[in-house]
């Protein structure tokens, strides 16, 4: 199963920071506990923790970054696709050689792409699975229509 994520005609470090804090605004109206973490290449080039998140959020993050580097799909679509409802995360991550301190295949974080290479990754966390992943996969949309109304 792939999942629609939007393709950029670019992005940089200004768009990493549009991202990153059209993202957090949202999140803030919302009250939404989450840490957002936007990555372009091997720099984190915007990061925020909103009231109510931690460091272990931050952590989070970074091992669904990890995911999205590693199977260059979403955090949530390697879930879907090698573990399942009732599979085994740990076993799946020790298949493929992965140590689960750094690696975790919970969604939240989505490729970001221009023209169709990856040349970055969102990351979300603090909420359920699935709903980090939405809000990843929306903010990406919405930086997308800003893109093509320039």
């Amino acid at each position: 199963m792939t999942i629609d994520i939007p393709d950029l005609e670019r992005f940089g470090h200004d768009e990493a920071w549009r991202l990153g804090r059209n993202l957090v605004e949202a999140c803030r109206r919302n009250a939404l506990p989450v840490a957002v973490s936007v990555h372009l290449g091997a720099q984190r080039a915007f990061h925020a923790g909103l009231p109510g998140s931690s460091a272990d959020n931050d952590r989070w993050a970074e091992r669904k970054t990890r995911i999205v580097w590693h199977f260059g799909v979403s955090s949530l679509e390697v879930w879907q696709r090698y573990v399942g409802a009732d599979g085994d995360p740990l076993g799946f991550l020790a298949a493929f050689g992965l140590p689960a301190a750094d690696y975790f295949p919970a969604g939240g974080a989505v490729p970001i792409r221009v023209r169709g290479a990856l040349v970055g990754v969102l990351a979300v966390s603090g909420m359920e699975s699935n709903e980090d992943h939405d809000l990843a996969v929306a903010a990406l949309g919405e930086l997308s229509r800003e893109g093509a109304a320039e």
